[in-house]
């Protein structure tokens, strides 16, 4: 079923550290990230990031419009090398006008490369937006790896 130029709506699209649902269903989003920086700590600290995992809340909150049905939407990550990762793929479903979907996910994602993460959002076959999440990697050289000779 092709998608309506006419919804849905992105009413928003971020990564965030928490959410927080109250009992009439309105989210509140708390520490938006589009930033990650590693840092290692340690007399030789690698030159280059090796690969960490981080678990963050991925909010999807889509308004309908003339969008009606049942669809696929899938996030598809793309590296800072241009590869993509295998797709997480829910299920929405749309009422029409205002009425609409709030998606809250864990991704739970291991970062391979420093650089700038693209998450694509896809409802069927069209793109509906890109979410940028960019990795820096700290080096932190603390101590020594030579021992001092103490003193009598």
């Amino acid at each position: 079923m092709p998608l309506s130029t006419d919804g849905p709506y992105i009413q928003a699209a971020c990564f965030c550290d928490m959410v927080i649902e109250d009992k009439a269903g309105v989210l509140s989003l708390l520490r938006i990230i589009d930033t990650l920086t590693h840092s290692v700590a340690s007399p030789t600290p690698p030159d280059e990031m090796s690969p960490f995992g981080y678990t963050l809340k991925l909010v999807l909150m889509l308004k309908s419009g003339a969008a009606r049905g049942r669809h696929n939407l899938k996030i598809v990550p793309e590296l800072p090398n241009g590869t993509t990762q295998p797709p997480t793929e829910v299920t929405v479903h749309f009422e029409g006008e205002e009425k609409g979907q709030n998606i809250v996910a864990d991704m739970n994602f291991v970062f391979t490369l420093e650089g700038l993460y693209w998450f694509n959002v896809y409802l069927g076959e069209t793109k509906l937006t890109s979410i940028p999440l960019r990795v820096k990697y700290n080096r932190l050289v603390v101590g020594t790896t030579e021992q001092r000779p103490t003193t009598p």
